[in-house]
């Protein structure tokens, strides 16, 4: 089939088509506008009813995860204090044996002069 003969084919299939439906159209045109306009409006308000709900829960997870963050936040604090503290009681304990250590060999130094 050429080309020609194919759009040709396709016109006719598409005006004996668009006459069948107007034949058997159950409604007239305003009342099927109306029900197609409803029907829009419908679909307008659940999608915003959607997004709205959407924004609801999306806002409640933010939420959430903030709380989630800041007592995570203060478990490592909580954590590096607890660390600090101990490195530094490891520090003064390290320091007081060197200072014996120390205290030793000076005494030792002295009793060998």
């Amino acid at each position: 089939m050429s080309a020609k003969n194919y759009w040709l084919a396709f016109g006719i299939g598409v005006s004996a088509g668009a006459a069948i439906a107007l034949l058997y159209a159950p409604q007239s045109g305003a009342r099927t506008r109306r029900q197609l306009r409803k029907g829009v409006e419908g679909a307008v308000d659940d999608a915003s009813d959607y997004l709205h709900d959407a924004g609801d829960y999306l806002k409640a997870q933010a939420e959430r995860l903030a709380e989630e963050a800041q007592d995570a936040v203060k478990q490592a604090r909580k954590q590096a204090s607890h660390i600090a503290g101990r490195a530094g009681e490891q520090a003064s304990d390290l320091a007081e044996s060197v200072s014996d250590i120390v205290g030793s060999a000076v005494k030792s130094a002295k009793s060998l002069v």
